[in-house]
């Protein structure tokens, strides 16, 4: 995939949410964030958005663990999701029913890019292949150009939602990763590996 900007014009909120890390430079190159709350999904999105001048308020990693979050922290005006095309929780939904006035902008797409020439070698040699998973959308792209692949894939999921989006997904094995951030699936991929068990 490769992450391609959007410009939309923004309604007017109090703070921002952010469940992606590639929503905040998008966001900024249109809104100013010094003073500005972000509620942010994990500790990844979090360090950007503090990188850009907002004060953070950080989630566990989960889109759908931040409802309890803000339904804790904001008391304020409407809120807006700065999100991606494509969302694996539809947050504003979740956070309107609750009480919590949330509007929406799309800040970037993650667009399809066709598998390079060394990738698709890979795939159809014989050896196992290790493959980090880290979005719904990114889990529906390999699975759609992964027809006739002849290495065993070995996928590292960052969470049961990538998991269900994997659709038909040649997978010889499958390890989700105890918490959805990039440390927990490399630990996948290690145990996948068998790294872990080494001495």
């Amino acid at each position: 995939m490769q992450i391609v900007a959007r410009h939309p014009v923004l309604p007017k909120a109090e703070a921002v949410i952010f469940t992606s890390q590639n929503a905040v430079a998008p966001f900024v190159a249109l809104s100013p964030a010094a003073g500005r709350v972000a509620f942010c999904v994990g500790q990844k999105t979090a360090q950007v958005a503090r990188a850009a001048g907002f004060s953070v308020i950080e989630g566990p990693g989960d889109a759908q663990a931040l409802v309890p979050l803000i339904r804790a922290h904001h008391h304020g005006a409407a809120l807006l999701h700065a999100r991606g095309q494509e969302v694996a929780v539809a947050l504003a939904d979740l956070l309107n029913s609750a009480g919590i006035e949330t509007k929406e902008a799309v800040l970037y797409a993650q667009e399809p890019r066709p598998l390079s020439a060394e990738a698709r070698a890979l795939l159809q040699q014989p050896a196992p292949v290790l493959l980090p998973l880290f979005s719904p959308r990114s889990a529906e792209l390999m699975a759609q150009v992964a027809l006739g692949v002849k290495a065993p894939l070995w996928v590292a999921a960052i969470s049961p939602a990538v998991v269900r989006a994997m659709g038909d997904l040649p997978a010889a094995q499958v390890d989700v990763a105890h918490n959805p951030d990039a440390e927990a699936v490399l630990e996948a991929l290690a145990r996948l590996a068998g790294l872990d068990k080494a001495g």
